[in-house]
């Protein structure tokens, strides 16, 4: 079965070791081995659902023969703000890469698009972050973050904003008919510390949260 993965640094298999990003796709080369896949991984660092549209039409030009599962991981890098301009201006009007509505627009038309094409869209929600560990990383090159707390409220909306782009890919699922893997759940329900299963930015997935991953997406396939 081919299996290709539209998505962004998560299924990427970006973790960030020693100070800087690398790419380790141990949840992808031992799913494939596991389940005789062959996967096509066309996720891309900071990509958004809007961003990765192009290669969507593109793709979706060539029919496929019904045997292709295409699985979507996008809102992480959707839900994030231009952190060093709210660092500037706290008492300022910010707005995400990927407002709300337009998320769930381009999500929903990608579905659609891949779904006429003979593809299979599958669904994953969103690993959660860990809001302390994301701020630290933040401010580390100097930004301010009195100000970034002032404009934000409380240090945990950062989580919650991010959540609620995760249950809106929980919507398009219910509304679309899409089938939907569980990313978020397994996380949550893990008794390790989330400085453990992240990575020291509190976004990426460390290599035991890739473990997790792993497990995950084999309890799905099963």
């Amino acid at each position: 079965m081919n299996v290709t993965v539209y998505g962004d640094s998560i299924l990427k298999g970006v973790v960030f070791e020693d100070g800087k990003y690398v790419v380790a796709h141990d949840w992808q080369q031992r799913l494939a081995e596991r389940f005789a896949l062959r996967v096509t991984n066309r996720s891309r660092f900071g990509s958004t659902i809007c961003k990765a549209m192009a290669r969507i039409e593109k793709d979706s030009e060539t029919p496929s023969d019904g045997e292709e599962i295409a699985l979507l991981e996008f809102g992480g890098n959707d839900c994030d703000y231009d952190w060093a301009a709210i660092s500037d201006a706290p008492d300022g009007a910010h707005e995400c890469k990927t407002p709300p509505a337009l998320f769930l627009d381009c999500y929903r038309r990608a579905i659609r698009l891949l779904r006429a094409s003979g593809r299979k869209p599958v669904l994953a929600t969103l690993p959660p972050i860990n809001s302390e560990l994301y701020l630290r990383f933040l401010c580390r090159g100097g930004l301010s973050r009195e100000n970034i707390v002032r404009w934000l409220g409380d240090v945990e909306r950062i989580y919650r904003w991010q959540e609620n782009y995760s249950q809106m890919v929980e919507q398009l699922s219910r509304e679309e008919d899409t089938p939907l893997i569980d990313l978020r759940r397994p996380f949550l329900q893990d008794v390790r510390s989330p400085a453990a299963l992240l990575c020291a930015d509190g976004i990426h997935p460390s290599r035991v949260g890739q473990d997790l991953l792993y497990q995950t997406f084999c309890a799905a396939m099963a």
